[in-house]
């Protein structure tokens, strides 16, 4: 089964979340109302609701409830998406022009607390447990804020170690994936073991997923990633392909480099020479390495579950967020 199978087999359900998600995203505000239309042109890859969707068929029967959670979690996701253009400055998205670069950063802002509020509302429209699911969504949104500002402020500091990454990556990633498999679990009255399974599952599924977008950031600039390459340089972030490269760095040259990246945001010209040390001591082959492991234990965390084609389509997600390309 692959990506394209996966795809195929939820079209269905998948519907039935974009018109959940349209439905709430309607605006009586021309301006607002037309954004909305022009963001989900370009949906993304929307994993988050097909995880969602993947693990309520896995531990259950899919109900209403399952596509209003899935819906939720893209919601919620896309809201941080509007929130991080503005954080990070970044001028395209999925390849175009940001809102914040088309309209203003506040829009952007205003826009993303809609989205934001829409995310809400979609829970608490359940039909059962939309309190339980909206603590679950709270959480997040908490894990969201913190990864953001310890993120700032290590880049600040040029000083993230191994436990500051993974804690970031965590909250700004995994936590989502996270959410969007446990809200499904519970929709569909998962028991306590399978949900702890899902749990985990989505955990490491979303930490090999951000492991895999910072090595993005070392490809060729030849690849369309839909984001500039260099770009977490710029901006001071030390990821995973980095932090491989300095953990295997004599100390004065780990001192060095950490020291240069705290000049890059001025000096971007010496954005190669960080390029060049990451080469040199295989950092991205480490992170690969490190990402696999997540992967692999991801899989395991599901060995709770019973056969389905649900389950096997989770084995092959785990698998195709390993080896994508975008």
């Amino acid at each position: 089964m692959s990506i394209q199978d996966i795809q195929e087999y939820l079209k269905p359900q998948m519907q039935q979340v974009e018109s959940i998600i349209e439905y709430y995203l309607r605006s009586n505000v021309e301006l607002l109302d037309a954004t909305n239309r022009q963001l989900r042109e370009r949906p993304g890859k929307m994993l988050r609701p097909m995880l969602s969707l993947l693990v309520a068929g896995a531990c259950g029967t899919p109900t209403r409830d399952t596509a209003r959670f899935a819906a939720a979690a893209e919601l919620l996701h896309n809201a941080t998406l509007l929130h991080d253009d503005v954080v990070d400055g970044a001028t395209e998205r999925r390849g175009r022009p940001t809102v914040a670069r088309i309209l203003s950063s506040p829009a952007a802002v205003l826009i993303g607390d809609y989205w934001l509020t829409r995310c809400m509302q979609v829970i608490l429209s359940a039909d059962k447990y939309s309190e339980r699911v909206l603590r679950t969504f709270a959480t997040t949104l908490g894990h969201l804020s913190e990864g953001e500002m310890l993120q700032m402020q290590k880049a600040s500091q040029a000083n993230t170690t191994e436990e500051d990454y993974i804690t970031i990556i965590f909250d700004k990633t995994a936590s989502l994936f996270e959410t969007a498999a446990v809200s499904a679990a519970i929709s569909v009255d998962a028991t306590e073991e399978m949900l702890d399974g899902v749990k985990s599952y989505a955990r490491k599924l979303g930490l090999a997923f951000q492991i895999k977008d910072d090595i993005f950031d070392y490809a060729p600039p030849s690849r369309d990633l839909g984001k500039p390459v260099g770009q977490d340089l710029r901006e001071q972030k030390i990821t995973q392909p980095l932090l491989c490269a300095l953990s295997s760095a004599p100390a004065e040259e780990e001192r060095r480099i950490r020291a240069l990246i705290g000049e890059v945001a001025d000096h971007p010209e010496r954005i190669p020479e960080v390029v060049e040390f990451v080469g040199k001591y295989n950092g991205v082959e480490q992170a690969a390495g490190i990402m696999d492991s997540y992967i692999n234990a991801a899989l395991q965390s599901l060995t709770v579950l019973p056969p389905s084609r649900e389950k096997e389509a989770l084995c092959e997600l785990a698998h195709y967020v390993g080896n994508r390309n975008l």
